[in-house]
């Protein structure tokens, strides 16, 4: 060996067993899992279970991409929140949209991305790349968030968490009466108290329903600065109780910057004494050269705030398919790390903007407003 040499050859030497026709996901991420993207992945596999699954860290989820229609909310989301491995979700509102399909018992189907698009526009069917429905299932869905949202208990400003959760509150009463079960994120979300955000609440079927209503007078409107303090205040609230703040990243695009903002929201903005995320791993198949915010690096993020330097190290950023990365994330996690009690912090808001509240005041030297 060349002198000097050691240092950069203390890692695991690569030398995996066969594979076997009956081993675990996790025994294959271990095992095998030994470089590039797949290193990363096992890299990603134990930060997630071994750092950001501690008692005092408060995970937050984001997700971008068609994931809920290829059935990644029953499969990989809904396990997560029931474990407690997620606290808080920030997602595009078509993730959340096309997840109220299964709860109201409509179907979606496996199909081809090569169909004739023209011949299925003919027939009444959808397509989201392999994935096939009927056009009803659209409007079906548009009736049921038209008909709940009409109710007087929606006819007043509200953040986008109490809106998720008291649709999901309906939600769980259709699924009873159909005799499903765990079958919506929306749904399960409620019964855990698991906040839930759109970062674009217009970009989404529910949005475009919810703008319908209010050309008839419906008084319900998304309230959009209630989002951004709620989510900083989960994140301050994290770190006072002396714990961490962690980030798990499905895809890019807007969820991703608006559950990383908290930070800036909390140093830049409301002028608070704070570090940034403890814990960053990014699922995504962006990529950081053009610019965008969806590939940004977490180093990148360092020099916005949005992440503690001290923590760099721990980073990582897997380049894959998110329906690939995140099951097999989600199935490591629960077969090496027991259920954490959940946070229920949908139940704690008033508490924590109380607190970001008191902060503010005392950054900026002024009395408490109310």
């Amino acid at each position: 060996m060349a002198s000097g040499s050691a240092a950069y050859l203390r890692g695991q030497a690569i030398s995996p067993p066969p594979v076997r026709g009956d081993i675990s996901v996790a025994e294959l991420v271990d095992g095998t899992f030994l470089a590039y993207n797949a290193g990363r992945l096992r890299d990603a596999c134990r930060l997630f279970t071994t750092k950001m699954l501690e008692a005092d860290c408060t995970v937050g989820l984001s997700l971008t991409g068609a994931l809920t229609p290829a059935g990644l909310g029953m499969s990989t989301i809904i396990p997560l929140l029931e474990a407690g491995f997620v606290d808080w979700v920030v997602s595009t509102g078509a993730n959340l949209y096309h997840d109220v399909h299964f709860g109201l018992g409509m179907s979606m189907h496996r199909g081809s991305p090569f169909a004739d698009d023209v011949e299925l526009r003919e027939h009444g069917v959808v397509r989201i790349y392999d994935i096939v429905f009927d056009y009803r299932v659209l409007l079906d869905t548009d009736v049921f968030f038209r008909e709940v949202s009409r109710l007087p208990e929606f006819q007043r400003p509200m953040s986008t968490a109490e809106y998720h959760y008291r649709i999901g509150g309906y939600l769980l009463e259709r699924e009873r009466a159909l005799g499903l079960e765990r079958k919506s994120i929306l749904g399960v979300a409620h019964r855990c108290a698991v906040p839930l955000y759109t970062s674009s609440p217009g970009d989404s079927s529910i949005g475009m329903n919810v703008a319908a209503l209010a050309l008839t007078g419906s008084a319900l409107r998304f309230d959009v600065s209630a989002d951004v303090n709620e989510t900083a205040a989960i994140v301050l609230d994290a770190k006072r109780r002396g714990g961490q703040s962690a980030v798990l990243i499905a895809g890019g695009g807007s969820p991703k910057n608006f559950v990383l903002q908290t930070e800036p929201q909390i140093q830049e903005v409301l002028g608070i004494d704070e570090r940034g995320h403890d814990y960053f791993l990014q699922i995504t198949d962006a990529r950081p050269d053009t610019g965008g915010l969806s590939g940004a690096t977490p180093s990148e993020a360092v020099s916005w705030g949005k992440v503690d330097p001290d923590h760099l190290p721990d980073a990582v950023v897997c380049y894959l398919d998110t329906t690939v990365g995140l099951p097999i994330l989600a199935a490591y996690a629960l077969a090496r790390h027991a259920p954490r009690p959940l946070k229920r912090l949908y139940d704690r808001r008033d508490e924590l903007i109380a607190r970001l509240r008191a902060e503010h005041a005392a950054a900026r030297g002024g009395p408490v407003s109310a």
